[in-house]
């Protein structure tokens, strides 16, 4: 027979067994929202990028189709936008420039829109996971409103929103549409590399790390590198891609105080 400092332990016991699937469920519980009639209209700028590449595995070379995220960029004025930026690594294979690499906006939907693109720069490693690619036509921002490029750092003290077309099963629904983490936070920054606790997956690589300015317009911050899948994940932010951009398309930075 339990003594009474025995039932009181027992007591405990089961009271935090009770609470702990409630602690798990809470601590599980997935923030991203999937694309909807409700969702930001300029997440549409954010689109699939499909890459044929080779890679080499026991010593023989495979075909292999890298699926990614990527951004449609412009500068605020311009009517139109022709440029979209990605991660690096999502080309890394891509060696047959007569294969064609491509660039979905609004996959899914009744009219989906599917443009070829050619790389123009990159950074080259995991280091600088970052790389422009050129469209072969250009999308009328009065149809799918390109995003401006944040002049400077984004602002560590603000949330960020982070989009692409994660392949988890869940939220992600395989890749089929696109899912973003509406309000996250930065962790770490660097000029080179930025940490978030943003839930990302892979295939939302390449994707978009966007912050609102002051006066509530959508700026891209950074382009997505890689995630955990719970609450950790690494951008590249733009200004490491600023070097390689048309001076259209790279606003000055804020003037320091």
């Amino acid at each position: 027979m339990l003594s009474h400092s025995g039932k009181k332990a027992l007591v405990r016991t089961l009271a935090l067994q009770l609470l702990l699937p409630i602690f798990a469920s809470a601590a599980g519980e997935d923030p991203r929202q999937q694309l909807s009639g409700q969702s930001p209209r300029w997440l549409s700028a954010i689109g699939q990028l499909s890459v044929p590449g080779l890679k080499t595995e026991q010593g023989h070379a495979t075909h292999h189709t890298e699926r990614c995220s990527a951004t449609l960029i412009a500068a605020d004025e311009a009517p139109e936008a022709d440029l979209i930026v990605t991660a690096w690594h999502c080309l890394e294979a891509y060696r047959d420039l007569s294969k064609r690499i491509t660039f979905t906006l609004l996959p899914g939907s009744p009219a989906p829109r599917i443009i070829s693109a050619r790389p123009v720069a990159d950074g080259g490693s995991m280091a600088a996971d970052w790389a422009l690619l050129r469209l072969t036509e250009a999308v009328a921002r009065a149809d799918i409103p390109a995003l401006a490029l944040h002049p400077g750092l984004a602002d560590t003290e603000k949330t960020v929103l982070m989009a692409g077309y994660s392949r988890d099963t869940g939220v992600g629904a395989g890749g089929r549409i696109l899912s973003y983490d509406p309000a996250c936070r930065i962790t770490h920054r660097t000029a080179a590399l930025g940490y978030s606790d943003c839930r990302a997956h892979k295939g939302a690589s390449g994707g978009a790390v966007i912050q609102l300015n002051d006066d509530g317009e959508p700026l891209l911050s950074g382009i997505i590198s890689e995630g955990d899948g719970l609450q950790d994940s690494r951008f590249v932010p733009i200004a490491a891609v600023r070097n390689a951009l048309p001076s259209r398309l790279s606003p000055p930075p804020p003037p320091r105080r």
